[in-house]
């Protein structure tokens, strides 16, 4: 049954998942046409030294799984009248995929730099100043949201997914619950901790109470979690 779940590029002729090796040959044919813009089977088979049948095997994967398409080289004149040769190229998502890890890799060796020259506390710095800007357009879009911290995290959630978190707010039994399905920095928040935290506290802020981030994206978890506490009714006392 797991295997019939899984996608055809996952599972090798053998039927068993497909290996990291497999996986990281695929990261470097991606690598290749993001560079060239398109390719040949034999170009690619060429530059990264894999035979002709074990480049065709990784395309086949990655062309079922929607990361690249062909299309036909034109014959330039005075070739001939020959076939037009079969190029593959990336897919828009796949080509923006990509260009997100480019990104990644670069926060991450800037983020390296200022914790080597600055220290901690500049990290925590950088990343305070990073989150004022969204802070501030989530705290525009919440207005008129009420002081109720559960009612404000469910205009928050509204607000964060304009931003790009895919965010909902849900009440539970000890209060609320904010999850962000999506976050823009996973990649470097997982060796820089200090993302999450400054991210934890614009929530507390915005939704006017202590909060608790219970799982983020960043250390392997599938949603960021947010718990909101209920807020205590006030105790009434009555004079006899």
């Amino acid at each position: 049954m797991k295997n019939a779940a899984m996608l055809p590029s996952q599972v090798e002729t053998t039927g068993s998942p497909v290996a990291p090796a497999d996986e990281r040959t695929r990261d470097r044919v991606l690598r290749l046409l993001l560079e060239r813009g398109t390719a040949t089977a034999a170009e690619l088979g060429e530059a990264l030294r894999l035979s002709p049948a074990a480049i065709r095997k990784h395309l086949d994967a990655l062309l079922t799984e929607g990361d690249v398409v062909t299309r036909q080289r034109p014959v330039r004149a005075g070739r001939g009248r020959g076939r037009p040769a079969k190029v593959f190229t990336l897919t828009d998502a796949a080509r923006l995929r990509c260009g997100r890890h480019t990104y990644d890799n670069m926060a991450t060796a800037a983020l390296r730099w200022i914790a080597a020259h600055g220290g901690e506390g500049a990290v925590d710095a950088f990343a305070t100043e990073q989150v004022a800007t969204l802070e501030g357009r989530c705290r525009d879009a919440m207005e008129g949201a009420g002081d109720d911290p559960i009612a404000r995290a469910e205009a928050l959630a509204d607000a964060l997914t304009a931003e790009g978190y895919a965010a909902n707010a849900s009440t539970i039994a000890t209060g609320g619950q904010l999850c962000q399905h999506h976050c823009p920095v996973a990649h470097v928040a997982a060796e820089f901790p200090e993302l999450c935290e400054a991210e934890t506290a614009v929530i507390s802020r915005l939704v006017g109470t202590h909060v608790q981030r219970l799982a983020t994206i960043a250390h392997g978890d599938g949603v960021c979690t947010t718990h909101i506490p209920a807020q205590q009714s006030p105790t009434v006392r009555t004079d006899k």
